[in-house]
Parts: structure tokens; C-alpha cells; sequence
């Protein structure tokens, strides 16, 4: 059973996720410079009418539905909407590539909670947005991709370049494709669009639109859509407040990405029921990482040994809005405990991984502020126990990510650690595909909602430059930095010069291993040998200014804190290169992965495993690692 988002519950939402939603008064921004300078009949209704071409139309249906600025590249087939954006007043920004629009449009939505919109030519745009939509598609994030199309009607001639089935290219990597066969069906397409990519578990949806509908001029008189419905499910919810009205088992909640609109209220409701809060890595931030009642992220042995140790005395695990993805959870080393609830407002995502006693399909929101309706049947009193308890792991696990390891350069930890302390409260970190990532999600302290983001369940190297960067365009007055590594940076490194262009003022820190060396650890602890993980070297000054961006190094331990200071206080983009060794220190996320990983195999595939690594540890023979 579902609700209808009334105005008035809107505005409810609205005010109380006030403090977690910044996006607002950027994209009203926006939208109203768009609108204040737009040429078409736009009614204040929300109605489309007038005369006008099917790019106006468009232009018009993404203004009203809140676009802060359209990432991408022209082409041919969509020449008639960039020049219909700039007539208009409807912002846009030229990538390098339209993968980096992908990841910039990723960007922007995960740092404003709205939509993201990119808009694309047909084949090769689309080819090379297809690992991004697939990363947007994968970690929950929002985007309508606008794709242009060969001419598909009366007209149609084949042989036409860029002839592929476009909307075919796209189904993988969205939630849905809406394919346009008439001008008059635009403006409707592209909100309905919107609504698919906000609704339910958040995600890409594409338009193709094939390119001679957008020079047709049709008289429109499009409506705007229909409210929302968000899922409740009533039953199920009783049955998880049955459950949460029992003292006598302690709850520990486990918060992802889907309850980042509705932070204040999570938090309200662990300290009613004064329970202990880890997060997913998606969803750090979700609660402050200083508050008393949070242990950081996941709660088994990938995670920060603060929230493995807190959730061993826990009865009954509360997951919201959290899907237990394999990189999340390690490959799924989840403790098993007796009691278990989960939350989603997806109903597929419900019970594939855990086994709960209570699935409950609901908007995270609703299912928040319910409980909360309720919460004189929840309450419990003050634990001092619990929270000094938790302090008193947070200490420990302090001391020992302090620990110094000996290398011959910086240590990541520690660079992270310095990072951290170096940066605003509301600073937003991009951290990209390293092994750097494992113990930034343990040491970066998230302090606020849509502060750490991270590519979690595509793992698309590179991902963090572009989408720092669309992060920028929505919040040009916020620090903005990535944690990168320089394979990532080969990814999509040229983007650098788009900021340089457009003045977007990243900090860009790469971490410089010249390797792979996350698949180096694997391989290693695999094979007893590396295989294709060196990388050549890189004169990161002489590119730096090749793409007119500013530049910092680091090469020793001694010049972090102020080298980290330099970057941070130079004016515009800035390339920062770290000189990193890992030494000896342990990195969770990979002993848990491989426990698993052995666990799975057969006797005889440990034993032929076993079998390989002695061998090779006593062949005298040089091996060369590469």
C-alpha cells in the first residue's frame, strides 16, 4: 500500500530534512535564473503551452522539474537543444568526454539529493556514458540521460551513423528507457522521467529522442505529472513495531544511502531507541560520526572494529534503507544475528540478502517519521553503558590507525587522518577505486549528510574527478576535494582541464603508488606474485600545467600537514601529488574478502591453492613482479 506525497506532507518533509538538504536553494536558484530568462510559454502551474520547437519543450520540462545544469557533449543530432539550453538561460557545462558527463551528472545528484541530467549524442556518446549510467544505476543515484537518436520516422534511410539501437545500449545501465516517437510526447517523457528517477530506489533513466523531433514545432499543452505515490506497507510496519516494542532486545540500526533525506529523523529515532548506528559506506554521514551512538561503518569484520565490537551485544538489527551489496559487506561477511528488520523502498531489494523476521516495503522517511509517531511505546532510558562502551572502542581503535607503519614515504592512513583534519565540517570528499578507499571509509569521519561519497558497487576507477567536480557546480562555495590514485587518474584525468576551464575549485589529491596496487594485495595474497599492476611514472607537474591547473607535492611524511595546507589555500583547481608506501598495514576490507572468499572453495581448490603459494615461496628462481 502506497502514500500519496501530498503538498502538505512535502513541505512536512521538506522542514524536516531542512538541515540535510542544501540542494534546495541551489537548484531554486537555478531553475528560477532559467525561468526568469526563458522565451517559451511556461505557465506557473506547471503546464507546458504554447507554440514551439520539441528542444523548447524539452528545455521547458527540465526548468520545471528543477535541472541545476545539464553535463555533456553536442553533437549533430542534439545541435537544436544546447542552442534551445543557452536561449533559454537553462545552465550546461561541456565535458571532455561524455563519460565524465556521466560522473559529473552522478556527482552532482549525490551531493544535492535532486537529479542529475546529462545529455548525450547517439553511439559513441552513448558507449562511453554506459560504465557511468552503470555506477549511478548500481549505488542509487538519480539521473535522466537525454539521447539523441538517428532519424526513425518518416524519413528513415539506413546506413546513418551512429545506427545502433540506442535505447538497447542504455537498458542495462538504467532503471528504465523511454523512447520518443513524437514531438507532442517531449515534455511529458522528459518529467516522467524524473519521477522514475526519484521514485522507489533512486536511478538513471534515459530519454532517446530521435534528433529531427527536437526542430518540430508543435502547439503543446502538456500537464505537469502526477503526485508521487511513496510505499508503505502498514502491515509489515506493525509487525516491525511489535518487534522494536520489546526492552528486553537491544537494537543496533544499520543506515545506508536510502535514509540520507531523512538524517535528523534516523538520528532521532537511535536515540529513542538508544541504539548504536553503523552505517554503509554509501551512508556515511547519514549520522553525524561524532555523535555518541555511531560506530562507523558496516558491522562485521570489513568494517571499523568500533561498530564490529558494539553490534557483537546487539539483539536485533534495524537495516534502513540498505541493500548489503558484495563490496559493502565484503562479499556478504554478515554476522548473523537472531532478530533482524528491513526497511526498504524497494521491494526488490527486501530479504535477498539477510533473512529478516519483518521486511517492510516503505519509503525510508515515512517509516521514520511513523515510528517516531509512535515513539512513546519505544522509548528506552539513557545506556551510559552502551555510549561509554562505544567511546571507549572508538579510543582504542584511534590508537591503533595511528600507529605508524614504516615506509619509505607518506602513509595513506595517516595522509587521510591529516586530510580530515584539514577540511570543513561540510567539506565533501570524493573517494575514488584505491585501496585507500577501505581505510578512508574507517578514518574520514563523516559530519554531516551528502559529505563522503564513494563508487561502491561498480568500482568505476576515475569516478572521482568528474564527480567532484559536478559536486563543485552545484556548491561553488563549498571545499571540495578526491582521494584518487594515479590509475584512477589515467581513467579520466583530462577532465582536469574542464575545471581549469570552467574554474571549478577541486583539490585534487592523487595518491601516487605507480601500480594498481589494490590487485597487486589481491594477487599477492592469491598467487604469491604479481601480474600487470606497474604502471609508468608520471611528470605530474609537467601535466598539471599542460591543463592549466595549479600544482603541489608531497614526497615525504614530513611535508603532509603543509603541503596539504598549500593546496587547500591556492585559489582554483589544484593537482596535489602524494608519494605513498603502504608498508605493512593491514587493511580490513581485504582479510575479510578473502576469508570469504576461501570459505567458498572445496577442499581440493584449497588445497591446490595452498599447494601454489608454498612453491612459489620457496622457488629460488627470480620472479619479476609487473
Amino acid at each position: 500500500m502506497g502514500k500519496p506525497l501530498t503538498r502538505r506532507g512535502f513541505l512536512q518533509r521538506v522542514s524536516a530534512n531542512a538541515l540535510v538538504a542544501p540542494s534546495a536553494s541551489v537548484v531554486s536558484a537555478a531553475t528560477a535564473t532559467a525561468a526568469s530568462t526563458s522565451t517559451a510559454t511556461v505557465i506557473s502551474d506547471g503546464w507546458i503551452r504554447g507554440k514551439m520547437t520539441g528542444a523548447e519543450a524539452l528545455v521547458d520540462a527540465l526548468i520545471l522539474e528543477g535541472a541545476g545544469c545539464v553535463f555533456g557533449i553536442p553533437g549533430a543530432q542534439e545541435n537544436d537543444l544546447w542552442d534551445a539550453m543557452k536561449q533559454k538561460g537553462l545552465p550546461y557545462l561541456l565535458t571532455s568526454n561524455e563519460g565524465g558527463a556521466g560522473a559529473m551528472a552522478d556527482g552532482y545528484a549525490r551531493s544535492t539529493g535532486d537529479v542529475g541530467v546529462m545529455a548525450i549524442i547517439p553511439g559513441p556518446g552513448i558507449t562511453n556514458a554506459q560504465t557511468w549510467l552503470g555506477e549511478a544505476l548500481l549505488d542509487s543515484t538519480p539521473i535522466v540521460c537525454i539521447a539523441g537518436d538517428v532519424d526513425r520516422g518518416r524519413d528513415y534511410k539506413p546506413f546513418q551513423v551512429h545506427a545502433f539501437p540506442q535505447a538497447e545500449l542504455l537498458r542495462p545501465v538504467t532503471k528504465e528507457v523511454l523512447q520518443v516517437d513524437r514531438a507532442a510526447d517531449i515534455p511529458i517523457a522528459t518529467r516522467h522521467a524524473f519521477g522514475l528517477a526519484r521514485g522507489g530506489e533512486p536511478g538513471p533513466v534515459g530519454v532517446v529522442i530521435p534528433y529531427q523531433l527536437f526542430a518540430e514545432i508543435e502547439k503543446y499543452n502538456s500537464p505537469p505529472p502526477a503526485a508521487p505515490m511513496l510505499p508503505f506497507d502498514e502491515v509489515a510496519f506493525q509487525r516491525a513495531m511489535r518487534m522494536l516494542r520489546c526492552h528486553d532486545r537491544s537494537v543496533g540500526i544499520y543506515a545506508g544511502l536510502g535514509c540520507m533525506e531523512s538524517a535528523p529523523l534516523l538520528v532521532e529515532l537511535a536515540e529513542v531507541l538508544q541504539a548504536p548506528v553503523a552505517t554503509s559506506v554509501s551512508g556515511k554521514g547519514v549520522i553525524p560520526e561524532h555523535h555518541p551512538l555511531a560506530v562507523g561503518w558496516g558491522y562485521g569484520p570489513q568494517g571499523t572494529r568500533t561498530a564490529q565490537k558494539t553490534f557483537k551485544d546487539v539483539d536485533l538489527v534495524l537495516a534502513i534503507g540498505v541493500k548489503y551489496s558484495e563490496v559493502s559487506t565484503a562479499s556478504y561477511a554478515i554476522p548473523k544475528h537472531r532478530y533482524a528488520i528491513q526497511v526498504d523502498s524497494c521491494a526488490d531489494n527486501l530479504g535477498k540478502i539477510i533473512h529478516p523476521n519483518v521486511c517492510v516495503h516503505a519509503d525510508a522517511g515515512l517509516f521514520l517519521s511513523s515510528a517516531l509517531a509512535e515513539k512513546k511505546c519505544l522509548v528506552r532510558p539513557c545506556n551510559h553503558k552502551l555510549t561509554k562502551r562505544i567511546a571507549k572502542h572508538r579510543r582504542a581503535e584511534e590508537r591503533l590507525n595511528s600507529k605508524s607503519y614504516k615506509t619509505c614515504c607518506v602513509d595513506p592512513m595517516r595522509f587521510v587522518q591529516c586530510l580530515r583534519a584539514r577540511t570543513t565540517d561540510d567539506a565533501m570528499v570524493f573517494v575514488d577505486v584505491t585501496l585507500t578507499e577501505h581505510w578512508s571509509a574507517e578514518v574520514f569521519k563523516a559530519r554531516g549528510p551528502r559529505t563522503y561519497f564513494n563508487p561502491v558497487d561498480n568500482q568505476a576507477m576515475g569516478w572521482s574527478i568528474p564527480a567532484a567536480m559536478g559536486a563543485q557546480r552545484a556548491f561553488p562555495g563549498r571545499q571540495t576535494v578526491t582521494i584518487t590514485g594515479d590509475g584512477c587518474l589515467m581513467m579520466n584525468g583530462f577532465e582536469l582541464a574542464t575545471a581549469a576551464r570552467e574554474g571549478l575549485a577541486v583539490k585534487f589529491f592523487v595518491l601516487d603508488d605507480q601500480g594498481y596496487q589494490y590487485m597487486a594485495k589481491l594477487q599477492d595474497a592469491a598467487f604469491g606474485r604479481t601480474t600487470a599492476t606497474v604502471l609508468a611514472p608520471i611528470d605530474y607537474a609537467s601535466l598539471s600545467q599542460a591543463l592549466g591547473i595549479q600544482y603541489v607535492e608531497i614526497d615525504t611524511p614530513g611535508g603532509l600537514d603543509e603541503g596539504i595546507d598549500t593546496a587547500l589555500c591556492l585559489e582554483g583547481p589544484v593537482l596535489t601529488r602524494i608519494r605513498v608506501d603502504y608498508g605493512d598495514r593491514p587493511v580490513r576490507w581485504i582479510k575479510a574478502a578473502k576469508g570469504q572468499y576461501l570459505s567458498r572453495l572445496s577442499t581440493g581448490q584449497q588445497l591446490h591453492i595452498a599447494k601454489r603459494v608454498a612453491s612459489r615461496a620457496f622457488d629460488m628462481r627470480p620472479e619479476c613482479n609487473d
